[in-house]
């Protein structure tokens, strides 16, 4: 089966079963404070599991392109991409493990066709929390795996969540294909036992927990399903192929990669990063991100800067070539996602900016660590001097390691964050965290955060012109950030005026509701909204003061959101803006916190 083929597959497959299939939600997300991009399907649909209501239902499906880099380093393997696509299917408080398990068998081996003697599962241990997980065990064994395919793992490995330090969790179960050198796995081997010789290709989560302040775990009252399969490892598993390089999608992009190169015979990993990262590089620029060295920006430029490095490695030392293999990728993926042709023009020049850039400086970076190199007395090379090379020469601390540790050399990164910190307001370290940090905090604070922002937004439109949009959001447990278009720096009195506003909001303690409504119904009753194809056929429209009630009272907001919000305006206390500053060419930033307030908060609920 092709890429295209699988794709159309599965969301068919679980359309049939009485899914929703759903829009997947774009690489940067939207008011999330944790994470600097989407990293799985479920990672748009925390407020739903979490109890918000979905428009489209309790069971939904939906293929969502991801990134992640915490695995950066084993790109360049068999299985490991920075960007791939997430194929996801969600019980919100319908149906749980037997369903989930028996769709799941289902599919991989009356649709997919796998071989039930290659198939192998994994299943939760146990532990002092929460009950090895027998049940799921069993119905996996009613479907005819053998007892000895099933392997039980601790919570690193067979456990999801909470999102948080607390919230919904629970044990989850991963399915594996068999890729050992033998045709069948030999008798007792499972992938909890042999695991370099099984490949994982899906896990169905169950939250069933729900974590407390105090560690412990309590029974949840609405278990949610959510699932994940990879579609590249699948398709390289039903391709026979060695790697998901050598997919359909993915080959013609790594035989550019070849093209381009110099050299007769061309290292595979160096092949694997440059058609790897370029691949992410074109989807997040096409979804609004340039180079830069903070947030999703300084994890493009590492991207970017890799894969121009290991071009250099296959002989490439003079030509650019970022963007011809960005036309590439747009050959492959266009007709799944039209953006990235539509941005075609943004992603070929962006790309050709940074490596021009990093170009003029990356020979004379190389002869400086060369230079370093030759100098040590040991196995470190001190931070001061790793942080030179990114300050003068351009290179992420990343690809100072990654040469450092083909020599057998480790960086001092202790030095390298403190001379970091000393230069710049985010260090790189900061920004790892934040990357890592995992899915979104809806805590009382940063649901009162994310509240404000709809505030503010309003606010920055009554005072500044209809103009305003929306341009990014991040949000912490401390602040809030915001960025919007606007030409001008906003005078004084401005600023004045859009606090004032929001604080008289708050003062009035108006009600928060959501409804819900089409694009165009949305659109018709004024509602704020990016109207582009991230949105479904019904979307959510939170609005803040209520204009139905006959009162003459006009609302502050009409947002479409996914949530959370608080209930009441008067729940945030007191709102201050603490900083107004340039973010990029016509974009606009406001630091702004709130303060006071009630310390638990109710909830903003379906308008009746």
């Amino acid at each position: 089966m092709s890429t295209d083929q699988v794709r159309k597959a599965y969301l068919d497959f679980f359309q049939s079963k009485g899914h929703a299939v759903i829009p997947g939600a774009p690489l940067i997300p939207e008011n999330d404070p944790t994470v600097l991009f989407t990293t799985a399907g479920m990672h748009p649909l925390v407020p739903y599991l979490m109890g918000e209501k979905h428009p489209a239902g309790k069971l939904l499906a939906d293929v969502q392109r991801c990134i992640r880099t915490q695995d950066i380093d084993e790109v360049g393997d068999a299985s490991h991409l920075t960007m791939f696509e997430m194929l996801g299917n969600w019980s919100l408080g319908d149906y749980f493990k037997q369903g989930a398990i028996e769709m799941s068998f289902e599919f991989i081996t009356k649709v997919l066709g796998i071989p039930l003697e290659k198939f192998g599962v994994t299943c939760f241990a146990g532990d002092k929390d929460a009950p090895k997980d027998m049940e799921s065990a069993k119905i996996w064994m009613s479907l005819d795996v053998p007892e000895e395919r099933i392997g039980f793992l601790p919570k690193a490995k067979n456990w999801w969540g909470p999102a948080g330090k607390t919230g919904p969790c629970g044990p989850d179960t991963e399915m594996f294909y068999w890729i050992g050198d033998s045709k069948l796995p030999p008798k007792g081997s499972n992938p909890a036992n042999d695991e370099a010789n099984w490949l994982e290709i899906w896990n169905d989560v169950f939250m069933q927990y729900n974590k407390k302040d105090d560690g412990t775990f309590e029974p949840l009252k609405q278990q949610n399903v959510d699932t994940g399969m990879g579609l590249e490892r699948v398709v390289a598993v039903l391709q026979g192929v060695k790697s998901v390089y050598d997919t359909d999608r993915m080959k013609p992009i790594v035989d550019k990669v070849r093209l381009s190169s110099s050299l007769k015979q061309t290292e595979e990993k160096h092949v694997r990063i440059v058609s790897d990262h370029l691949k992410a590089a074109t989807f997040i620029i096409a979804d609004g991100v340039k180079p830069s060295n903070v947030d999703q920006g300084y994890v493009l430029r590492k991207l970017i800067r890799r894969a121009v490095r290991s071009m250099r490695m296959l002989g490439n030392e003079e030509g650019l070539f970022t963007a011809s293999i960005a036309r590439a990728v747009i050959e492959q993926y266009e007709h799944a996602y039209p953006s990235i042709k539509a941005k075609e023009n943004d992603i070929c020049d962006a790309l050709q900016a940074e490596e021009q850039q990093f170009g003029k400086t990356l020979q004379e970076g190389l002869k400086r660590f060369q230079k370093t190199v030759d100098s040590l007395s040991g196995k470190v090379i001190d931070g001061l001097t790793a942080f030179h090379l990114y300050d003068t020469y351009g290179f992420p601390l990343e690809l100072t390691k990654e040469m450092a540790t083909e020599l057998g050399l480790t960086i001092d990164e202790k030095g390298f964050e403190n001379a970091f910190a000393g230069h710049q307001e985010l260090s790189r370290a900061g920004a790892e965290k934040k990357f890592a940090g995992g899915l979104a905090d809806h805590s009382a604070e940063t649901t009162k955060l994310h509240t404000a922002t709809h505030l503010l937004n309003a606010a920055l439109r009554k005072v500044l012109g209809d103009h305003v949009q929306q341009k990014g959001s991040n949000i912490t447990a401390e602040r809030l950030r915001f960025d919007f278009n606007h030409a001008d720096k906003m005078t004084p009195e401005q600023i004045a005026e859009v606090e004032r506003l929001v604080n008289e909001v708050i003062k009035q303690d108006l009600p928060i509701a959501y409804h819900l409504t089409t694009v165009d119904g949305a659109k018709a009753e004024g509602a704020i909204g990016v109207f582009d194809d991230r949105y479904g056929q019904e979307v959510k429209v939170y609005q803040v003061g209520d204009s139905s009630t006959g009162s003459g009272q006009v609302a502050f907001s009409k947002e479409i959101c996914g949530g959370p919000h608080v209930a009441r305006t008067g729940m945030l206390g007191s709102f201050k803006i603490q900083k107004e500053e340039s973010s990029s060419a016509g974009v606009r930033r406001i630091k702004a916190v709130v303060s006071g307030g009630s310390a638990e908060i109710d909830v903003a609920k379906e308008a009746s």
